[in-house]
C-alpha cells in the first residue's frame, strides 16, 4: 500500500515538472493560460490571444500611443508629453514604435534625466546684482554665480565683473561712488548729459522757427505777387492758365 502511494506521488511530481517545462515560452512568445502565443511586433498590440488552432491577432497602436518592443500586452503605452509649463520641448516626436523624447527649453536645465530624454526641467538660476555668471547654465547643469570683489561691479547679467571707472585718473571729480552692483560715475557724465539736452533744445528751436517763417512767407509772397500784377496791368484781369489779359470793362 505504501509502495503504491509513493509511486503515485513520484508520478504526480514528474508530471508537474514536465508541465512546468512545457509552459516555458520562447523569447518572442508570451504565456496565456496553457498556451505560448507569438508576441505582436513593435508598433502593435494583442487584439486576441492565440488558441490551439489560431495564432495571435494583432492591431496597430492608436495615435498618441506606442509599443517599442515585441509584446503580449493588449494596450500600447501612452506617449510622453513635453510640457512647456515644465520647461520642456519636443526633441523627437512620438511614433507607434518609439516614445517622444523631450529636452529642456532655452534657459532651462534637466532635473529628471531619463533613458529617452528629460522628464522635467528647471529655469537657470538668475544671478543677483553684485554677482557675475561664473559658469553659464547648460541643458544639464544650472548657472553658477560668484560675488564681485571690491573695485568691480556687475548687474547680475555679466560673465565677469567690470572694474570701476577711476575718475581721478581722468582728472574728473567723482559724482557717484561705485558699488558691487553699480558703476562709478564721474562729473563728466553729468556735463555731457546737460550739453546733449541743451543741443537738442537748440535744434528743435531752430526747426520750429524755420517752419513758422515758411508758413508766414507763403501767403505774403502770393499777396505781393497779386499786387505787382495789378500795377503792371491796371484795369485788366489776367488769366494765368492761358497767359493772357483782358480789359475788365468788357
Amino acid at each position: 500500500m505504501f509502495r503504491g502511494l509513493f509511486l503515485s506521488s513520484v508520478i504526480i511530481l514528474v508530471i508537474k515538472v514536465f508541465s512546468g517545462l512545457s509552459l516555458t515560452c520562447h523569447q518572442v512568445e508570451y504565456l496565456t493560460g496553457n498556451e505560448c502565443c507569438p508576441m505582436c511586433l513593435p508598433g502593435s498590440r494583442v487584439k486576441t490571444d492565440c488558441t490551439e488552432f489560431i495564432s495571435t491577432s494583432c492591431v496597430s497602436c492608436l495615435e498618441g500611443t506606442y509599443m517599442n518592443k515585441p509584446t503580449g500586452r493588449k494596450q500600447c503605452f501612452p506617449c510622453s508629453h513635453c510640457d512647456g509649463g515644465s520647461g520642456l520641448k519636443i526633441k523627437k516626436s512620438c511614433t507607434i514604435t518609439s516614445d517622444a523624447v523631450c529636452e529642456p527649453l532655452e534657459g532651462f536645465y534637466c532635473v529628471e534625466p531619463s533613458d529617452n530624454g528629460c522628464g522635467a526641467a528647471q529655469k537657470h538660476r538668475s544671478c543677483e546684482p553684485g554677482q557675475y555668471i561664473s559658469q553659464k547654465g547648460t541643458a544639464s547643469t544650472d548657472s553658477v554665480c560668484s560675488d564681485c570683489s571690491d573695485g568691480s561691479f556687475s548687474d547680475g547679467t555679466f560673465p565677469s565683473c567690470r572694474p570701476h571707472t577711476q575718475c581721478e585718473t581722468k582728472n574728473l571729480p567723482l559724482l557717484k561712488p561705485g558699488t558691487t552692483s553699480t558703476a562709478a560715475e564721474c562729473e563728466e557724465h553729468s556735463l555731457i548729459k546737460k550739453i546733449k539736452q541743451q543741443t537738442i533744445i537748440i535744434i528743435w528751436t531752430h526747426i520750429s522757427v524755420l517752419v513758422l517763417l515758411f508758413v508766414i512767407s507763403v501767403p505774403v509772397v502770393f499777396y505781393f505777387r497779386h499786387k505787382i500784377k495789378l500795377l503792371i496791368y491796371p484795369g485788366k484781369n489776367c488769366i494765368q492758365t492761358i497767359n493772357m489779359c483782358y480789359d475788365s470793362d468788357r
